[in-house]
């Protein structure tokens, strides 16, 4: 379906008129005593091509018409071009990759052949870039400001993607943007060098006219995306303005269609579903199909069924940071796959690319999620390759430690709570070997900022902490007012402890250039409860642990962050750049 509404092609089908000779072979007479025979193609000796594009050729066999031979079709490098034979002996070839091949049709037993070239050129317009704006929100932000652009360099296609960001922007808010030519917006550009800028206070016609796009995309804000009466007034209206404004006048115009929420989501808009999902998803699907055929939009990119595709997986619903949002790692990386493979026609498994924070086996479903969404927009299909294991599942071997960064950088085998914010978790932590553990971790009471402030470098003995994580952490102040607020603790919480076990608990907390106490304690609670207390000013190299900690009844220990005794800092500043949980060996 993609491969229909991919533009910028001299044309979708090309069929060549006229005959061309790319040497006429002659055979030997065949044992019955018939004719010599030759084959020429309906093609030039060599055929430009677009990712996405496909050919027919037919061959032509001189003296007779049909041909006396088993024949067969082939490619030299199967990579760049797909072959599809028809009963008449006919192929049509659907251009992959950019490169060349040629292909060639010969007899079975190598006494005819001919061939010829094809060159598949780069994806984009006229000037070889493509070149693609979102008018969006957050859920924008998350499908195109991250791994788009990387999977596209991977496959040697040029790209410019812009993003006009309004966070929880409805299709009503940005047409009365536009109408009033509103300069609201965060415009965040990512151009052909991957250089990333950010301007404030952007309008909607600024950005139109910034660049002659290939694609400028809508979508409704999360909360209203199953509802067809909330696309009707507003998407008129944007749809005309932006044809008005665009440079390009073969510009493409896409729809997004988003994602339902986590099961667990706790978005003030989930009721509208009844909290329910399938039933969220379902009301998307059947809302975008409607919208798509109604306003004749050129391309529908599928991300809201990628996500459910992988989340009927061996991944289960984990896709989300926050109940809504996609998190950094796989649920970011799903819906970036779909946009590539929507907007160039490539088959993104196999794309080289995947950010450190995604696992072999998760780049792969993400993958194989988006592919299968392409194909089919507004159904699941079930991957039967990343189905769970139907046994029962192995344990998380003992003293496999599970680390946990508070900040927004990832590091390989870190799990990165990315918000300081209440109702921020991860729900499937992983461990330092790469498995799944079922424990999940929620911020319970926000912490009031991020620090960037930690160091670059540590010396934790044992425990090994990349730059990436010690160097930032998340604070909060107990002894008085920052920044319009006083937090006086912070908590996290852990669930889906096993019962039958204790662990340990290493915290290191940092803020590099000051001198004064920043102590901060750690209090550990479940079935028994121990605090540890760390100076965090000036810390490069100090952790602080606990002895052996046993989940409650429900298998939950609470952590709770806040000042030290010794603390004697004006503000009272508590720092948490990172730690560490320890199961303890029965």
């Amino acid at each position: 379906m993609m491969q229909l509404y991919f533009k910028h092609r001299l044309s979708l089908w090309l069929i060549a008129i006229g005959v061309f000779c790319l040497g006429m072979v002659s055979c030997d007479n065949n044992d019955d005593g018939e004719v010599e025979q030759s084959v020429t193609l309906s093609v030039e000796s060599a055929v430009d091509m677009g990712i996405g594009d496909k050919i027919l050729v037919r061959p032509i066999f001189e003296p007779v018409s049909e041909p006396r031979r088993s024949y067969t079709w082939k490619s030299s490098d199967s990579s760049l071009v797909d072959i599809f034979v028809n009963h008449d002996k006919s192929s049509i070839i659907t251009a992959l990759r950019n490169g060349s091949t040629t292909v060639e049709f010969s007899s079975n037993d190598g006494a005819v052949s001919t061939s010829f070239e094809i060159h598949v050129e780069t994806v984009g317009g006229d000037d070889g870039i493509l070149k693609v704006l979102a008018i969006g929100n957050s859920f924008s932000e998350d499908a195109v400001e991250n791994n788009l652009y990387e999977l596209a360099r991977a496959e040697g296609v040029t790209m410019v993607i812009g993003n006009l960001y309004i966070g929880g922007a409805s299709l009503e808010r940005h047409w009365n943007n536009a109408q009033s030519n509103a300069t609201a917006y965060n415009y965040r550009k990512i151009s052909t060098d991957g250089n990333k800028t950010r301007t404030p206070g952007a309008s909607i016609e600024m950005a139109i006219l910034d660049e002659n796009w290939d694609y400028i995309s809508f979508q409704q804000v999360s909360g209203h995306s199953g509802e067809y009466d909330t696309y009707i007034t507003p998407l008129t209206g944007l749809l005309e303005y932006a044809k008005e404004k665009a440079t390009n006048t073969e510009t493409g115009y896409i729809l997004h269609q988003t994602w339902a929420y986590a099961q667990n989501s706790t978005h003030a808009d989930f009721p509208r579903y009844d909290r329910d999902q399938e039933q969220m998803y379902q009301a998307i699907m059947e809302t975008v199909s409607r919208i798509e055929n109604e306003f004749e939009f050129d391309l529908v990119i599928p991300s809201g069924t990628a996500i459910q595709n992988g989340r009927n997986t061996l991944v289960g619903d984990y896709f989300n940071r926050d109940g809504y949002h996609l998190d950094m790692g796989i649920g970011r990386y799903t819906a970036a796959c779909t946009w590539f493979e929507a907007l160039t026609g490539i088959n993104v498994t196999g794309n080289a690319y995947a950010p450190e924070s995604v696992s072999g086996i998760q780049k792969e479903i993400a993958q194989h999620s988006a592919h299968a969404a392409i194909l089919q927009p507004y159904a699941v299909t079930v991957l039967e390759d990343y189905q769970p294991e139907e046994e029962e599942e192995e344990e998380v071997p003992s003293g496999a430690a599970i680390y946990i960064n508070l900040g927004t950088r990832t590091a390989p085998v870190w799990n990165t709570l990315d918000n300081h914010v209440e109702g921020t978790s991860i729900e499937d932590l992983k461990n330092s070997d790469d498995e799944f553990t079922g424990i999940s971790v929620t911020i319970t009471q926000r912490f009031n900022g991020i620090n960037t402030g930690g160091p670059n470098t540590t010396d934790t003995g044992n425990w090994t902490i990349p730059g990436e994580v010690s160097s930032q952490s998340y604070f909060g102040n107990a002894k008085g007012v920052w920044e319009n607020m006083e937090i006086t603790q912070s908590q996290l919480t852990l669930s889906g402890l096993d019962t039958g076990k204790t662990y340990k608990f290493c915290f290191f907390g940092a803020r590099s250039g000051v001198s004064d106490n920043r102590e901060t304690r750690y209090t550990v609670s479940g079935a028994n409860e121990e605090a540890v207390s760390l100076q965090t000013a000036g810390n490069s190299s100090e952790t602080a642990c606990t002895d052996e900690i046993s989940p409650d009844a429900q298998g939950k220990i609470v952590i709770d962050i806040t000042a030290g005794d010794n603390n004697n800092n004006g503000n009272g500043f508590f720092y948490l750049n990172a730690m560490q949980i320890i199961p303890v060996e029965e």
